[in-house]
């Protein structure tokens, strides 16, 4: 235990010390949110829950970049350097290993939370009670697990390049299709059609409804455990299929 928590505190400060992250990750979410809801968006009738609707968009989405991205392409880049392999023959277990990127990931995924809604208080004014404010932080957290599972899954490819351009592949098409850059329902039918089974559009729904006086619906849940689970036993499969060669 006491390996595994000095591992998480390592990965948290690599983490923050890494500006690339701080900027793809925070600041561009923050950037979009303000052309969005200020420069492109003015004649929106109820400005109010554009912009408190469109922050919840920002903060998913930013929370999915960095799951993909921070995580996965890590992966990718200790493998590439034999460190990995290192861990191995270390007393850290690879369960600890993986856990631990998992847990302090999730750290940042609460930093970057409170960084974007302290942007759209200050920016815009947005106003919820304490209740969504925490509620849908919360949901934010916790749905970001399938994501970071698509992380590891990311993280089993051997070339940093084609990682990269997987993850930008897919962080794109579950942001456009989700309706996390704009209304979901503007989007094409067909595209509807698509975007509703999406991880990236239940992860997104479930925080719309919060702000909404809703609650993420049981659809919602079940089909961000189905990718979870989907994304977990591919990452594994592969890492074994791996390790055995």
């Amino acid at each position: 235990m006491k390996a595994f928590m000095m591992q998480c505190q390592m990965e948290v400060k690599r983490t923050l010390r890494n500006k690339i992250f701080v900027g793809a990750s925070i600041l561009m979410p923050i950037m979009f949110y303000y052309i969005f809801t200020n420069v492109v968006n003015t004649k929106v009738p109820d400005q109010d829950a554009w912009q408190a609707e469109y922050l919840m968009s920002m903060t998913v989405f930013s929370v999915i970049s960095s799951s993909i991205f921070a995580l996965g392409l890590r992966l990718v880049q200790e493998n590439a350097a034999g460190w990995a392999q290192l861990i191995r023959i270390t007393p850290l277990s690879s369960t600890a290993y993986f856990g631990s990127k998992i847990a302090a990931q999730l750290v940042i995924n609460c930093f970057t939370i409170i960084a974007i809604f302290l942007a759209g208080y200050f920016i815009n004014g947005v106003e919820l009670s304490a209740y969504e404010w925490i509620m849908s932080g919360t949901w934010i957290l916790l749905g970001s697990i399938p994501f970071l599972a698509l992380g590891t899954l990311i993280g089993t490819f051997k070339r940093i390049d084609t990682a990269a351009a997987i993850g930008n592949v897919l962080q794109l098409g579950l942001a456009i299709l989700g309706g996390l850059w704009m209304p979901f329902y503007v989007l094409p039918d067909m595209m509807q059609n698509i975007g509703q089974w999406l991880p990236s559009y239940q992860y997104g729904t479930g925080a719309w409804g919060i702000i909404k006086g809703n609650t993420p619906t049981i659809e919602s849940v079940g089909i961000l455990l189905g990718y979870l689970v989907l994304f977990m036993a591919l990452s594994i499969y592969i890492r074994r299929r791996q390790e055995a060669v």
